[in-house]
């Protein structure tokens, strides 16, 4: 199994070393159903040889100067029989095939999704998000109708190519050699054939890939192209894709129009006719047996023209499940260490040396460092602020304490304790970070709340509401907390989805709160509100907060200056505004804070009124007061 965050045990394993192997693996679990498509196909197979002969039998019958009727009768309600057999079977088998195409796709499906939810945030770095999606709807729908029509027409057609071969001996042991050399011919030629149709069937797979990457990133992006009026560009991108895909599916075509069989059809047809013709002029055979031998011939007929279609279908199926699999089988640089330490938190957090780098070109290892050497100590219970321009890091290493990322070099300790020792759900559990790009799910405003504690109740979804002032505008729609939010939360506006996300922070009581610049698409009147509420949330537990309002930083126990991936300085507001050039350079010169600050510096809670300042000063005075 390929390392991964999360995993779903399973009592059993699928063979993954290659896309067959890892198809059959699934396919052999549904075995009842396989042996239904096995016998179906026998069963529509002899049933078909079955008619000729018998048709054969009845020719002979009334071709004899006194025709004998009771043949004819006695050979008309065995052909209405073995019909009536075949049928049954022939609705059995393609029963048994829906099932098994059916139910692969859905365990193709579940376990596609559950590798990519395991995957670490490197993985998902490196995927465009429409190929990934193509992956996982089209291409297993494709391993779907690979087993239903694809493979249960090739196994009918092998079936239909047996039973010639053991009723014409029975005719007359010369009549095997025709159909003999057609089989010969017809397994080389259909060697072939998949041998061009493979790589055709795999660009058929990644074009439309590309295709789909396109049409998400214009749907994703609408908003951006309608405000740079680049939507004939947009247009003309895709069109560009479409005719790529087109040109795959047009070359698949070529391939398969070169489809060898059926000019070996009408050989053996004709051959096999004048073979027969010849025997019958010999006094060998009669003429029943010639009718009965044609009517044999005939029943190539359908393994050639559906292998055409089936093996198109087949490798079609074969290309998208190795598209698959390149994506369950890629190795991730994090894994769930499901037997590791699992205590409650305490909050304390090391940087030991610590170098961190994302993956910037995908087909290579070389990596840009965001992070070089960082060390620092915060205890248990602090609130540490931490700043600097951007690009300096201070995101990065917020996404290393939870092990969104591992680092290159060095170590991240939690309560002394490696991160990558951590029990990885026990970790992040107990660790709740508030992004600046708030994600809200397609869900009610109280699902969204209660995501990281889907057992809360109602009751505490609405107290965890209140603590992050968002109470008010959620109880003012007419739903209330069963408001449906759109996709991504489209329907609330910056501040109503920071403020959802608080809540949801709150409810899950972490012992590691992070707020990466969480407040601001708050005003100043609900950010007073939310900041009381936040150093309320900040008691008892570690804080780290990502900042350029100095209401928020001042506040902090500890403020970590970073400055092109390094630790400029560490200290309070008081000391760092004498002691570092990089702190002072975010927040203005000088020792008074309520100087101008920089073009972009968030200051207006300390320059345009005394009022917001006043719960920051509280809050200074309780904290002096505890210590």
């Amino acid at each position: 199994m390929a390392v991964a965050e999360f995993s779903v045990h399973r009592s059993w394993q699928p063979d993954r070393r290659d896309p067959v192997h890892w198809i059959f693996s699934h396919v052999i679990r549904q075995w009842p159903f396989l042996i239904g498509i096995l016998i179906g196909a026998l069963g529509n197979a002899g049933g078909s040889s079955l008619l000729p002969i018998f048709i054969g039998q009845a020719f002979n019958a009334i071709n004899q100067k006194v025709p004998d009727f009771s043949i004819l009768v006695n050979t008309t309600v065995l052909i209405i029989i073995s019909q009536i057999v075949r049928g049954v079977l022939q609705l059995g088998r393609n029963f048994s095939s829906e099932i098994i195409g059916q139910r692969l796709e859905r365990d193709l499906r579940d376990e596609l999704y559950a590798s990519l939810i395991g995957k670490s945030m490197t993985f998902h770095d490196r995927q465009y998000i429409g190929d990934v999606m193509a992956r996982a709807t089209n291409d297993v729908r494709e391993v779907n109708m690979m087993m239903n029509p694809g493979v249960n027409m090739v196994i009918g057609s092998v079936s239909f190519l047996i039973f010639p071969l053991i009723f014409a001996p029975r005719i007359n042991p010369q009549l095997l050699l025709v159909p003999s050399i057609y089989l010969v011919a017809y397994f080389i030629s259909i060697t072939v054939y998949l041998r061009w149709l493979l790589p055709t069937t795999h660009r058929v797979r990644r074009e439309f890939g590309v295709m789909n990457t396109t049409l998400a990133e214009a749907i994703e992006g609408v908003e951006t192209v309608k405000g740079a009026a680049q939507e004939q560009r947009e247009m003309n991108r895709f069109t560009t894709t479409v005719r790529h895909w087109r040109d795959a599916a047009v070359q698949q075509g070529y391939v398969e129009s070169r489809y060898i069989p059926m000019a070996l059809l009408g050989l053996t047809m004709a051959f096999g006719l004048l073979h027969a013709l010849l025997l019958y002029a010999a006094g060998t055979i009669d003429i029943g047996s010639v009718i009965a031998f044609y009517g044999l011939l005939m029943m190539f007929g359908f393994p050639t023209f559906a292998a055409q279609f089936s093996y198109s279908q087949v490798s079609s199926g074969i290309s998208s499940a190795r598209r698959m699999l390149e994506l369950i089988n890629a190795e991730t640089k994090l894994d769930e260490n499901p037997a590791g330490y699992d205590h409650v938190m305490r909050g304390a957090v090391t940087f030991d040396a610590v170098s961190f780098g994302y993956v910037t070109d995908t087909s290579s290892s070389d990596e840009k460092m965001q992070l070089e050497d960082v060390s620092f100590s915060v205890a248990s219970g602090q609130t540490v602020a931490i700043v600097g321009q951007t690009g300096s890091g201070k995101s990065s290493i917020i996404k290393l304490i939870n092990r969104i990322y591992d680092v290159n070099k060095g170590r991240v300790l939690v309560d002394g304790v490696d991160v990558r020792d951590w029990n990885l759900a026990v970790l992040r559990r107990q660790i709740s970070i508030i992004e600046q790009d708030i994600f809200l799910f397609s869900r009610s405003i109280a699902d969204n709340i209660a995501f990281g504690s889907p057992n809360a109740t109602q009751e505490q979804i609405q107290e965890a509401a209140r603590a992050a002032q968002a109470h008010d505008f959620i109880v003012s729609f007419r739903d209330g907390y069963q408001t449906e939010v759109g996709e991504r939360g489209v329907t609330l506006s910056g501040g109503q989805r920071q403020r959802i996300a608080l809540a949801r922070a709150f409810l899950t009581n972490p012992r590691i709160l992070v707020l990466d610049d969480s407040t601001s698409a708050i005003d100043s009147a609900t950010e007073d509100l939310i900041q009381r509420a936040i150093f309320r949330a900040a008691q008892g537990r570690t804080t780290f907060i990502i900042t350029h309002r100095l209401s928020q930083i001042r506040w902090a126990d500890q403020i970590i200056v970073m400055r092109k991936g390094h630790v400029a300085a560490v200290g309070r507001h008081e000391e760092l505004m004498q002691t570092s050039p990089a702190y002072r350079a975010i927040f203005g010169q000088g020792e008074d804070s309520k100087q101008a600050a920089p073009a972009g510096t968030n200051l207006t809670e300390e320059t345009s009124s005394a009022a917001p300042v006043l719960p920051v000063t509280e809050a200074l005075s309780k904290r002096e007061s505890l210590s």
